[in-house]
């Protein structure tokens, strides 16, 4: 009887026969392995079994988890550091440009740095909590009584995001999405979440908005020093507890969900804003958002935008600049304009309604008011009106296309 001799483990042929069956060497194929079925087995613990159109597939998950995380962990200390630096110099919004700065040069180290969009969408209620957190009882009486202003105002934002948008188009050769994102004043939080979504340029947004913020911020201490007048700190607001706190970021962030598939623009932003402000609102809930909570919110944003604005050149930012410089004459134009026009109707003191009209962050503008001896009250509700207000006109005005410059 004739014997099967046993097959070959080692030798050439052995080889060429474990090259066909497409046989792993330190977790890689082998060069000219063929197609086939790989199993999991000793020696191979990362590979699954599976075969598309003939091709040997690879799962390696557990290395593509620890390769995330890693990223998601240098990008949250890189963020977290310039949020610190930048935060601790007093550089209004420090937290989102210090963090989107520190993470830029990081990726164009080639770091490998990255935030997950759920993880995003997370800081996106935590910043929309802190800004329904303006609204309080008396809010509906105060809008009565200063209805007129408040409705010059919505007014005054139309005209301003038409102006802004066409001397970036016509003028510097924008997009209209990017041009309307860009102009956009005082809703830096609301413009990041709708550019991250796929709306306009969202380098040429970042730079323009920067670009807006530092200007004014020039301009305010030379209008103090006119003035004669000397610098209030504002009172701080009590932070709401923490169980409430994560009663509306849950709620929020399922809200925002829910948003997302209906094709809500800035979802979970809106969210947060919505139920949070309606809470302050009917006294269900009282205080700010945690500072650590914004804090952290606006380092996962700025970490975010960080890993999209590596491909900006020198030569991008210096126009980006010119065009910045450009919007923000048109834009401190047009709010005088209509600041003057309210003042005149309505009897209130011209400085007062400007820095309300101005285009300027709320809590910066409130300070500025606040400084300058005018109504907190006042410059507070009509810079909270406008970001409402824009929350609804920005996306309508960038309806029609996803893409940027």
């Amino acid at each position: 009887m004739a014997l099967t001799p046993p097959p070959l483990t080692h030798g050439r042929r052995a080889r060429k026969r474990r090259q066909r069956r497409g046989r792993l060497k330190n977790g890689r194929p082998l060069a000219g392995a063929g197609s086939g079925t790989l199993r999991p087995g000793r020696g191979f613990p990362f590979c699954t079994q599976g075969a598309i159109s003939g091709r040997v597939t690879v799962c390696a998950e557990g290395t593509g988890m620890r390769e995330k995380a890693k990223a998601l962990v240098l990008a949250v200390l890189i963020g977290a550091a310039g949020a610190g630096a930048f935060t601790a110099l007093g550089v209004p919004a420090g937290a989102l440009i210090g963090a989107s700065l520190a993470v830029a040069l990081a990726a164009a180290a080639n770091l490998p740095v990255d935030v997950p969009a759920r993880l995003r969408d997370v800081a996106f209620c935590v910043i929309g909590i802190s800004l329904g957190s303006g609204i309080d009882p008396d809010i509906g009486h105060r809008v009565i009584a200063w209805g007129l202003s408040l409705g010059f105002l919505v007014l005054s934002l139309i005209v301003t995001l038409a102006c802004g948008a066409l001397v970036l188009t016509r003028g510097f050769g924008y997009t209209r999405e990017t041009a309307v994102l860009a102009t956009a004043p005082g809703t830096m939080s609301n413009v990041i979440a709708l550019a991250l979504e796929g709306r306009g340029d969202v380098n040429a947004i970042m730079v323009l908005q920067i670009v807006r913020m530092l200007v004014l911020v020039a301009l305010v201490p030379p209008l103090a020093t006119l003035l004669d007048t000397a610098p209030v700190v504002p009172a701080a607001r009590a932070a709401m507890p923490v169980a409430p706190f994560a009663l509306l970021l849950a709620a929020a962030y399922g809200l925002g969900f829910l948003g997302q598939r209906r094709g809500v623009p800035a979802a979970c932003l809106l969210a947060g804003l919505v139920l949070s402000g309606g809470g302050h609102a009917a006294g269900l809930v009282q205080g700010a958002a945690p500072a650590w909570a914004l804090f952290a919110g606006f380092t996962l944003t700025g970490a975010t935008l960080g890993t999209r604005l590596t491909s900006v050149g020198l030569v991008a930012i210096v126009r980006m600049a010119k065009a910045g410089a450009a919007l923000v004459a048109t834009t401190l134009a047009v709010s005088f304009i209509f600041a003057a026009l309210t003042s005149a109707v309505t009897g209130l003191p011209l400085a007062e309604v400007w820095i309300a009209f101005a285009p300027g962050g709320v809590e910066a503008m409130a300070a500025i008011g606040l400084s300058l001896g005018f109504d907190p009250a006042y410059v507070a509700l009509h810079h909270f009106v406008r970001i409402l207000t824009l929350i609804v006109l920005v996306p309508l005005a960038t309806r029609g296309g996803r893409t940027g410059a």
